[in-house]
């Protein structure tokens, strides 16, 4: 099954059980998948509905740390409840010794040096991690093992 169609069987199952949250993130995350695929011409495979899923995520994130510096409580707990029926839909996240891991095999194997060869890393190491790693994540590590090199 695809990660859209699971999404719409668990939007059918979410409105069955009248779970109004989950239903509401599902719809606007299959209505986001949808306008993205509208842009494209063409229909969405798995990853390009990750990437979706993967800015929502980081939509989400971004509001909840902006709620938290205005004090809004409330708007935070709704965000968070919202973030967490989407994490459901991400793959499982790399731990931070993976990413380091997996950057000094890139660095290794360009064998580059020096932060000023940081794009050339990133631009390596990123496809290989797409949905598995957050992105200033990975980039805080490569900054760290390159300017350690």
């Amino acid at each position: 099954m695809t990660c859209e169609g699971k999404i719409r069987e668990d939007l059918k199952e979410a409105l069955k059980q009248r779970d109004e949250a989950r239903a509401s993130v599902l719809r606007l995350l299959l209505s986001e998948m949808k306008n993205t695929e509208i842009a494209q011409q063409k229909p969405l495979d798995d990853n390009k509905a990750l990437d979706v899923i993967g800015k929502e995520v980081k939509r989400h994130r971004e509001s909840i740390e902006a709620f938290r510096q205005g004090n809004r409580n409330d708007l935070v707990a709704q965000e968070e409840t919202e973030l967490a029926i989407l994490m459901g839909y991400v793959p499982k996240q790399m731990s931070r010794e993976e990413i380091r891991t997996a950057a000094q095999q890139v660095i290794e194997a360009m064998g580059v040096r020096g932060i000023k060869n940081k794009g050339k890393v990133m631009s390596q190491l990123m496809p290989q991690l797409r949905g598995k790693a957050d992105g200033r994540q990975v980039s805080e590590v490569v900054s760290e093992l390159l300017t350690s090199v």
